[in-house]
């Protein structure tokens, strides 16, 4: 019996067992190898080796001063609204993770919405509110003053909606730090005297920094390689980002101006990947050894101010993201900017024309669909299949988590870079085969697979590190192969946590522009791209009615996405925790 258990052994570690986790994990790697290393490497190897570039075509987009300009602005800008969207998001994620607020849930999913809809829908919703002949504008009684120029077309108005767009990342980093801090520790210091307002200085704080580094660092990335915002107010007011340059460049030059683009991609590469390894030295400086469990989160008492506190928060949350909102709404329903809305005056007729006249907006509306489905559930699937190595010892166990780091790393990188990089590696035809994917819907959804990777990864990997490794192990004792541990027992057990990553990954692509404002052709229009067209061209009505229609899918995937964080472990989904 022990020989014959050996030969099944031995059957089993032999050429069948080529066809269980090595295969997957070469498919794996593959796919690793063709949307993290072959990209990135030709921006690299084409500003750095190429005709046209090296260190003398570097140097020389330096000394360019519209370059220089854009590359300050890029810097300022993300530093400015990093520091205010940490301030604000930092205090509300206190606030909210401390204090005994009443609608933490409902709190929690109106501050991410400005990180949920995409950044150009945002700047829209804000040029239609606070534009000199906006509905806004008339409800509050103020002149319209013909031929003003708008307050948000200015460095400030750049800066301030940044901020607003990043704050949701601090609100999350500090949320999860809060999540790890050990509750004795704020037991003990009440236990010893210690107010409220000394336990959040003498003790959270302290524990906090870590976090709000990060949140800083994560808020600084963010604003550096966003494209929405500085093109819509930033060009009307002479503040041009790296980004809208490069922009600019490809608009007016085409695929011909590769190389140049790859300089100005690397330049802004850098920055980011600069950013990267001194937001984690500081973290590591500012960490602190934590003893202890993570704990259920304080309730701080308010008291008799929790009514006023709510009230505050509510009503700022209101004026800061629902009233933009609403006045994109209204303006939708108008027959023309400008004209009073009245019930005479309010008309479907701009959600007539986008959804039943207009070809392009109907294909956009189909293409964005099916792209932002799609790319959800493949990096759902693909991060259900690496989740497994990332603890494994060996080459496999190395070869996964460089993957996963490839991937954290592609996420960090502005999108602007890696729709550069695509197009350097996919504007030729594909060995073998002789067929380009430039100017097709491939080239997009393998931008959103390579940026999009790392969100779908995080709360696949939380669900797999509450696993109780005891379950695979007495399967695999009980003869069972890779395959049917992973397709009957993990993923079954991860199915909810990879469906919300699926869900966020299809949130952010749906309506994104960054990625595809330059991979985007005749024919491959995305959602994000014909808003950001139909604003840019001066059809305000247009893009308020496609804006509106994106928001509305936004928060029915939103809601569909509570639904399925319900049943999941706290922190899976980013608002209920």
């Amino acid at each position: 019996m022990t020989l014959v258990n050996g030969a099944v052994r031995a059957e089993r570690s032999g050429p069948r067992a080529l066809f269980g986790d090595p295969l997957l994990l070469a498919l794996l790697v593959t796919a690793g190898l063709v949307l993290f290393v072959l990209p990135l490497g030709a921006v690299l190897r084409l500003a750095l080796s190429e005709p046209g570039g090296g260190i003398g075509a570097v140097a020389a987009a330096l000394e360019s001063r519209s370059v220089r300009r854009a590359l300050w602005h890029s810097l300022e800008a993300s530093a400015l609204s990093a520091v205010i969207a940490t301030a604000t998001g930092g205090a509300l994620g206190l606030l909210i993770g401390l204090a005994d607020l009443r609608g933490r849930v409902a709190l929690s999913f109106v501050i991410l919405l400005p990180m949920m809809i995409p950044a150009h829908v945002v700047a829209i919703a804000w040029m239609q509110t606070l534009g000199p002949a906006s509905v806004m504008t008339a409800l509050l009684g103020l002149p319209a003053t013909p031929g003003a120029t708008h307050p948000l077309y200015s460095r400030e108005g750049v800066i301030a909606l940044l901020a607003l767009q990043q704050m949701p990342l601090v609100f999350l980093t500090v949320r999860a730090g809060l999540r790890s801090l050990p509750r004795d520790l704020a037991e003990a210091a009440r236990v010893a005297g210690a107010g409220p307002g000394r336990l959040l200085w003498r003790v959270v704080l302290p524990l906090m920094r870590p976090a709000l580094v990060a949140g800083f660092a994560l808020a600084f990335v963010s604003a550096l390689g966003n494209f929405g915002i500085p093109a819509l107010l930033g060009v009307p007011g002479r503040y041009v980002t790296l980004p809208v340059l490069m922009w600019q460049r490809l608009a007016s030059s085409g695929p011909s101006v590769l190389t140049d683009l790859a300089v100005l991609a690397l330049l802004i590469g850098a920055v980011a990947a600069v950013a990267l390894p001194v937001q984690m030295a500081l973290q590591r400086r500012l960490s602190v050894a934590l003893i202890g469990a993570a704990q259920r989160p304080l309730g701080l008492p308010l008291g008799r101010a929790r009514p006023w506190v709510e009230a505050v928060l509510w009503l700022a949350l209101a004026a800061l993201v629902l009233v933009p909102l609403l006045s994109m709404v209204v303006t939708a329903l108008l027959p023309t900017w400008g004209v009073a809305l009245t019930f005479d005056t309010a008309t479907l007729r701009q959600f007539d024309e986008v959804l039943f006249r207009q070809d392009v907006t109907t294909r956009a509306l189909a293409n964005s669909t099916v792209l932002a489905i799609v790319a959800g559930a493949v990096v759902a699937l693909m991060a259900l299949g690496l989740v497994p190595f990332l603890r494994r010892g060996g080459s496999g166990g190395r070869a996964a988590r460089t993957v996963a780091l490839l991937a954290e790393l592609s996420y960090a990188l502005p999108g602007l870079v890696i729709s550069v990089a695509f197009i350097i590696v996919f504007l030729r035809p594909l060995p073998l085969v002789g067929v380009s994917i430039y100017g097709t819907h491939l080239i997009i959804l393998g931008a959103y697979l390579s940026a999009f990777l790392a969100i779908a990864l995080k709360p696949v990997s939380v669900a797999r590190d509450a696993l109780d490794p005891a379950l695979g192990d007495a399967a695999q004792v009980a003869g069972a192969g890779f395959w049917r541990r992973l397709l009957r027992i993990e993923a079954p057990l991860l199915a909810p946590a990879a469906a919300s990553g699926a869900v966020l990954v299809t949130l952010v692509a749906f309506s994104e522009v960054t990625l595809s404002s330059i991979l985007w052709t005749r024919g491959t229009e995305t959602l994000g791209t014909v808003i950001f067209n139909y604003e840019d061209g001066g059809y305000t009505g247009l893009a308020a009615a496609m804006s509106v229609i994106a928001v509305l899918t936004t928060l029915a995937l939103m809601l569909a996405l509570d639904r399925i964080g319900r049943r999941l472990p706290p922190g899976i989904v980013p608002w209920r925790s």
